[in-house]
């Protein structure tokens, strides 16, 4: 089986890494990829992941049998429905599934219409009744871009002005564009958070994988402005089955089927709260850096399970979705003044040393490579590096090894990844 994955950051690295190594997938493709991907795939770095010409162009001329698209931006904008016009196999929902990350104000409505827990919230496109709302919560609120802002257009304010502030930056500042035309505001929910995946094949199957927990503030201690991702670990250790199985049937499968048919992944980021788990985004693919603490400890017929996801035949293949004893922590590696404005070109030392610890992977997010054949910075994340081990603990320690041998100009990470859940196993 041909697959192609459409991407070029570190969880299509992981994606491309792990269906190499599926013996169903005979060659793996990367659009546009990048230089660590070019190890385990053929890159097409001439085409754009949101070109959606392009990619249908490159499926017809290679045959592609499976195409795996990872990023949100395609999909909202009709990818797997230009490929399936076509004939095509796609793991990926159509830009109407995808609409549950596209927009937060539909998710809201599909959870009300559903009775999935969230926060309480309205939509708004005028400055004056979305801080009239903030001002009904008690001044506290989480300010959301209703569109997609690369995971970084939210804004947790513990007081008014700091709401109206978010606010007037979405509706009269333009600071996300589009995504920013319509705001959400939330009251602000206190618990733990954790990341729930399934994947679900359109014919009524939908099977759970795993959980994670994702680190989005750039500085230690959960500080600094957001970004999309900043390290992570799998399994979440204070979820227990009971809950997961719960989110299954009342919260991924509601959506699913009132999404029907929608192929591919759906994951929920929800909070643990005192009053029970509550619905705080959905998102139509795989997470970054989730996807980097997921699949490897996933079985090698990940290839066969995507397949059966976009050809409705889940049902036959669940047996794929399982996950081996132990754990994964990944810790992202990214460039000076990320999330801000950043340099790259600056040369990565100590890749192939840290590659060789064991249970170290290392994924490549924004790298590129110079005639020498050297890996340069080309992004802001550039690594993400993933340790597995029989415990959280284990698989920290092997991530932290190999990111403390890993060097550049400008390079910086937290050193927190994980840690409150070691030390909470621990207690």
């Amino acid at each position: 089986m041909k697959v192609l994955v459409v991407g070029g950051g570190g969880r299509e690295h992981a994606l491309c890494w792990r269906l190499a190594q599926d013996p169903a997938v005979t060659r793996v493709l990367a659009a546009p990829g990048n230089a660590g991907i070019a190890q385990v795939a053929e890159c097409f770095p001439d085409v754009r992941a949101d070109d959606l010409d392009q990619v249908v162009d490159l499926v017809e001329r290679r045959d592609v049998e499976l195409t795996v698209v990872g990023p949100e931006v395609p999909l909202v904008a009709g990818l797997a429905d230009a490929l399936r016009k076509r004939g095509r196999n796609v793991f990926g929902p159509s830009a109407a599934g995808a609409r549950i990350e596209g927009s937060k104000a539909f998710a809201k409505e599909i959870m009300a219409r559903r009775g999935i827990p969230t926060a309480r919230s309205g939509a708004f496109d005028d400055v004056g009744r979305a801080v009239a709302f903030v001002d009904e919560l008690g001044g506290a609120a989480v300010v959301k871009a209703d569109g997609l802002a690369a995971g970084k257009g939210v804004v947790v304010a513990s007081d008014r002005g700091t709401a109206a502030m978010a606010i007037e930056d979405c509706l009269v500042a333009g600071a996300y564009g589009d995504a920013g035309r319509t705001v959400v505001v939330e009251e602000v929910l206190e618990g733990p958070e954790v990341s729930i995946f399934a994947v679900t094949d359109g014919k009524g199957s939908c099977v759970l994988l795993d959980s994670a927990q994702d680190h989005k503030r750039v500085g230690d201690g959960d500080t600094g402005p957001n970004t999309g991702g900043m390290g992570c670990y799998s399994p979440v250790p204070f979820l227990d089955q009971d809950t997961a199985t719960w989110v299954l049937d009342n919260v991924l499968t509601q959506v699913v089927d009132e999404l029907r048919p929608y192929r591919g992944v759906l994951y929920a980021g929800l909070m643990l709260t005192p009053d029970g788990p509550k619905v705080l985004e959905f998102n139509c693919r795989f997470g970054d850096p989730e996807t980097q603490v997921l699949l490897p400890r996933m079985p090698y017929g990940f290839g066969t399970l995507l397949h059966a996801c976009a050809t409705g035949r889940l049902a036959y293949e669940a047996g794929h979705a399982g996950f081996d004893d132990g754990a994964a922590v990944t810790v992202v590696i990214a460039s000076g003044g990320y999330p801000g404005a950043y340099g790259i070109g600056f040369p990565i030392h100590g890749l192939e040393a840290a590659e060789a610890i064991e249970g170290v992977t290392v994924f490549h997010a924004g790298t590129a490579r110079d005639d020498e054949g050297r890996f340069l910075t080309a992004g802001g994340r550039v690594l993400s590096v993933t340790g597995v081990g029989a415990d959280l603990a284990e698989a920290r320690a092997r991530a932290y090894q190999g990111v403390d041998g890993i060097h550049f100009d400008g390079a910086h990470h937290r050193t927190d990844i994980a840690a409150h859940a070691v030390e909470g196993a621990r207690a």
